[in-house]
């Protein structure tokens, strides 16, 4: 069966809101892991998951940073207008040259209350230090949310350093509750660089620097890329089949350093954590593939789009995959590969890279699921069964598995 004709309802379980873990442990390394390989699972906690990974793999971590993305706004009226910014509008090259822009900025957001933000309407919010206000028009409708024209009068200020000022942490909405202090922490992973996400790669929260240490010690190599999570993780599969499903593009950056380090470590174990970095990796595959086949890459938009594995003509080795990225990366001294990744990974699709897979439990009907079903097959469903009937905590601040594909 083609990806684009799966039922989304064959990729559903029943989830009680009390498994939903609303707080993360006082522990990050304390949560419990389950172990899933060749059809058999083991339960244990992540502060021993280095004794789960044979010494010579490769381990790959998302070093995204989530950025204060919640801002709240005041209407004229006294009334709020809470504002979720997405991403920077495509006139930008990267998230980064937009999260540095000064005094003034587009962004894509989600916009709750609209139909109460009149025509023409300017809200404000301000901050007392630094000092500064931050204002907020209409600038365009997309085909989901705004175009939103920002604005501050302070222009030593970036706005990356006005989101951290004047926003909020943004939760994930299925957790139903306020920010608190703790999340300030505890919602970004302890290796996060790169600011631009706005959601946590929740598979790396788990993760200490004990645990790193623990990984190194046994020969396991950690590397790091970066995929900015959109609110797109959160947008639920609404048609019946696939095919009416259109996935978000998100942004990726990786350097020429780590390719190489793939390429020639090709022939090992790759784990890759969390189903953003697994995206990544297998969206580094298509892009070599094209470079390889005489294709060339547009890295200026979506350098893979969402049914691209699927449609691809004499598609390459991993090897001559990653030879050709680097090659191509070499050519035109590129120290870092930044472009936008639309790839869906759904039960058919053929992975090229990475063999195992550290996750959290993910939400009924999402595309989160159908990457886990894609990755171990039926057993998708033994997996959750036992975790349901073991009591596992569920979703981002949940436990988590490492998968093994076989």
């Amino acid at each position: 069966m083609h990806p684009r004709e799966l039922r989304i309802e064959d990729f559903t379980y029943q989830l009680e809101d009390e498994q939903v873990a609303k707080y993360p442990l006082a522990e990050r390394d304390a949560s419990r892991l389950l172990i899933y390989r060749q059809g058999n699972i083991e339960e244990d906690v992540y502060r021993n998951i280095a004794g789960h990974i044979p010494a010579g793999s490769m381990m790959v971590f998302n070093q995204t940073s989530v950025v204060h993305a919640r801002l709240l706004f005041r209407k004229p009226s006294g009334g709020t207008i809470e504002v979720f910014c997405i991403a920077p509008h495509e006139q930008y090259m990267d998230i980064h040259t937009a999260m540095q822009q000064k005094g003034k900025v587009l962004w894509e957001c989600f916009v709750g209350g609209a139909s109460k933000w009149k025509h023409g309407m300017v809200l404000h919010t301000t901050h007392t230090s630094p000092e500064f206000t931050l204002s907020a028009k209409i600038a365009e409708r997309s085909s989901d949310a705004y175009i939103l024209s920002l604005e501050w009068d302070n222009d030593q200020l970036s706005f990356a350093e006005v989101l951290h000022y004047a926003g909020h942490v943004p939760l994930p909405p299925y957790l139903h509750r306020d920010v608190e202090a703790g999340d300030e922490g505890r919602y970004q992973t302890v290796y996060a660089k790169e600011e631009g996400s706005v959601a946590a790669p929740t598979a790396g929260l788990h993760f200490t620097e004990n645990i790193l240490r623990d990984l190194d010690s046994k020969g396991i190599d950690t590397s790091f890329l970066t995929l900015h999570v959109g609110a797109g993780t959160f947008k639920p599969v609404k048609s019946m089949t696939m095919n009416g499903h259109e996935m978000h593009a998100e942004w990726i950056e990786v350097g020429y350093e780590m390719v190489e380090r793939l390429r020639e470590g090709i022939d090992r174990k790759i784990i890759a954590v969390g189903t953003t970095s697994l995206r990544t990796l297998e969206s580094l595959y298509w892009i070599g593939n094209k470079i390889h086949n005489g294709n060339g890459a547009d890295l200026h938009h979506i350098a893979v789009g969402q049914w691209e594995p699927y449609t691809a003509k004499n598609a390459c080795t991993p090897a001559e995959a990653l030879n050709a990225l680097a090659t191509y990366m070499k050519a035109h001294t590129m120290r870092k590969l930044v472009t936008r990744t639309q790839i869906l990974i759904a039960p058919g699709y053929t992975f090229r890279i990475v063999s195992g897979l550290v996750t959290n439990f993910h939400q009924p009907r999402s595309t989160l699921l159908l990457l886990v079903a894609a990755f171990i097959g039926s057993d998708w469903r033994k997996v959750y069964d036992h975790a349901l009937a073991n009591r596992f905590r569920f979703l981002s601040y949940g436990d988590g598995a490492l998968l093994w594909r076989e």
